[in-house]
């Protein structure tokens, strides 16, 4: 592989949706009918799937439907239209749903003191959907553990499904059904779920491409935010954005201090389905950092970006998550980078749903599967850190095609971030790789001169 260096390279327009793309109604049905032949096949009587406004990926995925302010339950049976369990505030909006469901409004998911005084009890509405005794029931959160019988549900719901159930049913923690990294629901997207994954990804993208653009200093933080152009659309993490001192931590939002000359940086920005970061030090060049770290580039930015190069030019559909954390091995084992997180994990409506890459990990990416890459260095020093964090996705053959007919304008712009990735960059992609950034694998370490960055290009 050629040494990254340094150079100004042209980033071009690739372009924005000119509308945003939907989920058919009917996939949503398709989806259900999908979880109950998994729920059949695990031998579960029933599912409970449970959300609150952090973690509503899972009933959104199903249902089109994400709770706001309030908590929900879905009862979902083998075959009737599933029951949802809504609040005071939401039980309105869980009508407008694209999937059909029952509703029925039980008010402790309602925020404190507000009336309480209409619902049924849980057990009745539980037992009345065939949660009873001798039961199989398989609750659905938002994480999976070792044990099946952890759950990260809320007690009070918990507990009352394991009384009915008694003695002789069981409870069990069934989020693998949605979330597992190999084979999991919603780890597998079809094409509409992936072009809104590409719309959402332009949005992020453009925003912080936007951010390192017009970055100055005297901006205050609050006002590099406004670079963004967040448009409303729902967030899959807090926004994250700190200069100086406070920007070591990562993960903190902006505040009212204004960016200085000399500052580390970084900055994160998701909606559903796209997260886009990017981090480095607010200056034209080396000579304007510390005396001690003046070899920023060489020492980690460098062996960072080699890392980020092989490790996009080895994805392909049957690839293992072993093979991928292999090369961020080989390259940044050093303690030095501090490399402690998966380095890449499936996303989705909510920023990071599971991962396959990991150690010895025999897991196989599958067309369909959506990726952020998140290899993220730690140094914990003067040396702060330099990250590229872009969405992709996977792609067969056939889902290339069927990618290609519906979206031509969404494809194009995919088309030519592979060109430009491959002659700007030096990073070659398989042709299952389908980037999703408007700025992909462009990394300015030195973010007032944006338009030099690392490439491996000669």
């Amino acid at each position: 592989m050629t040494p990254p260096r340094l150079a100004d390279v042209a980033l071009p327009d690739f372009g924005m949706p000119e509308a945003t793309p939907e989920v058919p109604a009917s996939t949503y049905r398709t989806r259900l009918e999908a979880l109950r032949e998994r729920a059949e096949a695990g031998g579960y009587d029933r599912l409970v799937v449970y959300a609150d406004r952090e973690h509503s990926a899972n009933l959104a995925f199903l249902t089109g439907f994400d709770p706001r302010f309030e908590e929900a339950v879905l009862v979902v049976g083998p075959t009737e239209p599933p029951l949802i369990l809504v609040g005071n505030e939401c039980f309105g909006v869980a009508g407008a749903a694209p999937l059909a469901m029952r509703r029925e409004l039980f008010q402790d998911l309602s925020l404190p003191s507000q009336p309480r005084d209409r619902s049924r009890p849980l057990a009745d509405i539980l037992g009345g959907e065939g949660v009873r005794a001798g039961s199989r029931v398989g609750l659905i959160g938002w994480k999976t553990y070792s044990d099946r019988s952890t759950i990260e549900l809320p007690a009070f719901i918990v507990d009352e499904i394991r009384r009915l159930v008694g003695p002789g049913g069981s409870v069990e923690n069934a989020g693998h059904l949605l979330i597992d990294a190999g084979d999991g629901l919603r780890v597998i997207n079809d094409v509409d779920q992936l072009a809104c994954f590409e719309a959402a990804s332009c949005r992020t993208s453009s925003g912080v491409g936007r951010l390192l653009a017009g970055l100055r200093p005297g901006l205050t933080e609050r006002d590099a935010v406004g670079l963004l152009q967040w448009d409303g659309s729902p967030l899959s993490c807090h926004l994250m954005l700190t200069g100086g001192p406070r920007a070591s931590f990562g993960l903190l939002s902006p505040g009212d201090r204004p960016i200085e000359r000399g500052d580390r940086f970084t900055v994160a920005f998701g909606i559903w389905g796209a997260l886009t970061c990017r981090a480095g030090f607010v200056v034209e060049d080396a000579t304007e950092l510390p005396a001690g770290i003046r070899d920023y580039v060489d020492r980690l930015v460098g062996p960072y970006f080699a890392a980020v190069a092989e490790w996009y030019g080895a994805l392909r559909v049957g690839q293992t998550g072993g093979a991928l954390q292999a090369i961020v091995d080989r390259h940044l084992s050093d303690p030095f980078f501090g490399i402690f997180l998966n380095p890449g994990h499936q996303l989705h409506l909510d920023e990071w749903v599971n991962s396959p890459i990991r150690p010895g990990s025999t897991v196989e990416l599958r067309s369909g599967m959506a990726f952020q890459v998140d290899i993220i260095p730690a140094t914990g020093g003067d040396y702060f850190t330099t990250n590229i964090e872009d969405g992709f996705a996977l792609a067969d053959q056939t889902l290339r095609a069927s990618f290609a007919e519906r979206y031509p304008d969404a494809w194009s712009r995919i088309q030519a971030r592979r060109r430009f990735m491959a002659d700007g960059l030096g990073i070659d992609l398989h042709p299952d790789v389908l980037p999703f950034s408007n700025i992909p694998a462009y990394l300015p370490p030195f973010l007032l001169r944006p338009e030099r960055v690392m490439t491996l290009v000669d």
